[in-house]
């Protein structure tokens, strides 16, 4: 196992690697039709084990400093949720994204922690861009990839199964350039 740089953490949250015990995470999110409405619908626990053998735990070893982490609140140690930095499936892109339990919508977490992932991605992992898809009919979810400084660019769809039942997305985009840029121009991330 290689060890990954830093994870990024904000005021109110700090990201660590998922365990190999801790499917019930993944089945709570996974299960909750709120929560999966807009992300490939609720996914039995054996799909939910899959996804942590396969697309967490194994891709950690796979892309070191990239992946899917569970989401703490420092004030409690709770997991609200994951948040990624990690390729689309079958793409040569790095997308940031988030997953949160329904309890922890409307606190901002998703916007804090994504906008801590770009940050990681542009000085940490030295990327040239960072993407973030959404569902079309997730308005709400598409607020954070702009508050977190990417531009919507239209949609596109993907081949990846997951993806690809959902048909076209929203494509939210961001090079480093660009990032630097503002950051220079404001002394802050977008």
């Amino acid at each position: 196992m290689v060890d990954d740089p830093a994870l990024p953490q904000t005021t109110r949250l700090s990201l660590r690697r998922f365990a190999g015990d801790e499917v019930e995470l993944l089945v709570r999110m996974h299960t909750d039709t709120e929560v999966m409405r807009f992300i490939g619908g609720v996914k039995s626990r054996e799909e939910s084990e899959q996804m942590l053998r396969e697309r967490i735990l194994a891709y950690y070893d796979q892309h070191p400093g990239f992946g899917m982490w569970a989401t703490l609140e420092k004030s409690t140690g709770q997991c609200v949720g994951m948040h990624l930095l990690s390729h689309i499936p079958g793409e040569t892109h790095i997308q940031v994204g988030y997953t949160l339990m329904r309890e922890a919508w409307g606190k901002g977490y998703a916007t804090e922690m994504c906008r801590g992932l770009v940050r990681y991605g542009f000085e940490t992992m030295h990327l040239a861009q960072v993407v973030a898809i959404t569902s079309l009919d997730n308005i709400d979810s598409q607020k954070v990839p702009v508050k977190s400084g990417l531009r919507r660019n239209g949609e596109r769809t993907f081949d990846y199964p997951a993806y690809a039942k959902q048909g076209q997305l929203a494509w939210f985009e961001l090079s480093q350039g660009d990032w630097l840029a503002e950051l220079g121009s404001t002394g802050t991330q977008p």
